[in-house]
């Protein structure tokens, strides 16, 4: 009986399918015949209508015909400009590249090359999480960088061409955010190598946050691994250097006592085993590495 009713049932879902695919594929095709019998002003009118009701890839596809149709019409340029945010709308952020890039070399001197030059570094970098960052907190600057480095450039050369257009306050606010993305990313890998106890490959990390990424929020914890760092490399003279930094600008790290000393300075020896740790053979009572991390 069972055994009956799950076939039943899946043939049922099969003809669903199938029925929703073959009439799916005939609207679309209904839909583009209908878009090749209109005039370049009515096609345009349509993609303003998709892109106000935020049907953003039904949009590329009418731009794309729009183009393909009327090459040099009256709408040519603004359509190739539009089809970026479209592309960029529907997610699909290396075509909303692409387009930018094309309209860019067809267009250098365009009124509204600015808008390209922007979208080009909104396009590509986005901060998305993805679907499981609804279950648990996402640290975007432990993840590839890449991109948000792609973008930091693209709008300093965006800013450096364009420093008076609408757009620019926008992008300067966008380039802060990247830049503390950037100073967190080395402050998390200089944490990986600590708990590698690769403290020569952190303290190149903690410096590369002082000397490109001042006055960013990572700066504070740059200090303090730098000098737990040297510390464990015998280099007291650079830890200090590096602490009286640190309580010179951030005396309420948690890295500083209430007394303003250095928690992790001399006295914290990684090398040090309990009776607890030998007596279980180092599986309890482990001395760990800090983790350089004062994000609340």
């Amino acid at each position: 009986m069972n055994k009956a009713f799950h076939l039943l049932l899946s043939a049922f879902l099969v003809v669903i399918l199938t029925g929703c695919s073959v009439f799916g594929d005939k609207d679309k095709d209904e839909e583009r015949e209908k878009a090749r019998t209109l005039t370049e002003t009515e096609l345009y009118e349509r993609v303003q209508l998709l892109l106000d009701e935020k049907n953003y890839e039904l949009a590329v596809r009418n731009l794309q015909l729009l183009e393909s149709r009327f090459p040099f019409g009256n709408y040519a340029e603004q359509s190739q400009l539009e089809i970026i945010y479209a592309y960029y709308q529907s997610g699909d952020e290396d075509a909303a590249i692409a387009a930018a890039e094309r309209f860019l070399r067809l267009h250098p001197r365009h009124a509204q090359a600015d808008y390209a030059w922007y979208m080009k570094g909104l396009a590509n970098y986005t901060l998305t999480p993805g679907l499981l960052s609804r279950f648990y907190e996402v640290d975007t600057a432990a993840k590839d960088i890449h991109p948000a480095k792609n973008s930091f450039r693209e709008f300093q050369q965006f800013l450096k061409l364009y420093p008076d257009s609408r757009y620019a306050a926008d992008a300067r606010v966008r380039m802060i955010h990247m830049k503390n993305l950037l100073a967190r990313h080395e402050v998390v890998v200089a944490n990986y190598y600590i708990k590698r106890r690769a403290y020569t490959a952190a303290v190149k990390r903690g410096n590369a946050v002082l000397e490109h990424f001042q006055q960013t929020e990572a700066v504070a914890d740059a200090l303090a691994l730098l000098a737990f760092c040297y510390y464990q490399l015998d280099l007291p003279e650079l830890a200090q250097s590096n602490i009286a930094l640190l309580k010179l600008n951030f005396p309420d790290h948690f890295a500083l006592s209430p007394d303003g000393e250095y928690i992790y300075g001399e006295s914290f020896d990684l090398n040090y085993r309990s009776w607890l740790n030998r007596v279980s053979l180092g599986y309890i009572d482990t001395t760990q590495p800090p983790v350089f991390d004062s994000r609340k």
